[in-house]
């Protein structure tokens, strides 16, 4: 190999695993194209100028993502290292999700995105992280819940939010504003987006959906009572992954679990004890075509299920 195409490799080699430049940006920075720039990174890897060296726990982190795809079904997992501090654990698998949405997402794609505390996170970390635009589009009503809390002047971000409150006082006056346009438009584009991502909620006492007001303590208490161990898009679901059938399920601006399933590339992101029986019933039911959790919420995972 010429010198001169050995430190072309090296710069190209540096600037994607060093600097994290996309292979466009390389191609643009070096004056080659970017089939060039994809040679010269095959050609740095069977060269042995780039090594992979895996540590035990990241191998470790590997297998239980091959034993989550096998067991449940998916197409795909992300598990990444649980943080020293469990108060870091949900923005660190919103980074998580983030990463892999930037990865898997065409430019200016479509995603839809659910309600609760680690969307909220996966949104901000997208509105300030991706370098091209991206289209959002809500599964529930809620407005306030999907806008993220970075300034709007660091992201090119569209939202299409569904204009109506998350849960309304009667179903009566539910199925009337199911009827208006502007709520029947977002609804449509939600079968045609490229990926979705929503979380799952827990029935711990510290769940998003107590501590914003939206249920009652006396409407949790009676959602346990009838068997539910978690929700999917405020939708309560039983150990088996089925709605648990409420007046509270009439009243929601939610798009439906039936709905859920028929999207492509579901992303279900969540991690903690509290939430594994909910994730696991997700799971097994197949509302989810990829998860993104931590290490040991994944092994809880694992264990969950053989008990079940």
């Amino acid at each position: 190999m010429a010198d001169a195409d050995y430190q072309l490799m090296l710069k190209a080699t540096w600037y994607y695993y060093m600097e994290n430049y996309t292979q466009q940006q390389i191609s643009q920075l070096l004056g080659v194209s970017r089939a060039k720039v994809i040679r010269l990174l095959d050609e740095a890897r069977a060269t042995g100028v780039i090594r992979f060296l895996f540590r035990e726990d990241d191998r470790a982190r590997m297998e239980i993502e091959r034993e989550l795809i096998g067991h449940f079904g998916l197409e795909d997992a992300f598990v990444v290292p649980t943080p020293a501090h469990a108060a870091d654990l949900t923005q660190s698998i919103a980074q998580a999700a983030s990463v892999y949405i930037a990865d898997h997402l065409r430019a200016d794609g479509f995603l839809n995105i659910g309600y609760g505390d680690m969307t909220g996170l996966i949104l901000d970390n997208l509105a300030s992280s991706r370098r091209s635009d991206i289209n959002v589009a809500s599964l529930t009503g809620g407005v306030s819940y999907y806008l993220p809390k970075v300034s709007s002047e660091v992201f090119a971000m569209h939202l299409y939010l569904v204009p109506s409150p998350l849960i309304l006082s009667s179903a009566e006056l539910r199925d009337q504003l199911l009827k208006e346009p502007a709520i029947q438009d977002v609804f449509r584009m939600t079968s045609h987006a490229d990926m979705t991502v929503v979380g799952v909620g827990s029935m711990d006492e510290d769940a998003t959906i107590i501590r914003n007001g939206i249920l009652s303590k006396t409407d949790f208490a009676l959602l346990k009572m009838q068997g539910a161990v978690g929700d999917i898009l405020n939708h309560f679901i039983d150990a088996d992954g089925n709605p648990v059938g409420t007046s509270i399920e009439k009243r929601i601006v939610s798009s439906s679990l039936d709905k859920l399933q028929s999207m492509r590339n579901v992303i279900g992101a969540a991690g903690g004890s509290v939430k594994v029986p909910a994730m696991h019933a997700a799971l097994t039911h197949g509302y989810f075509n990829v998860l993104v959790t931590d290490e040991q919420t994944a092994k809880e995972l694992l264990e969950y299920s053989t008990k079940s």
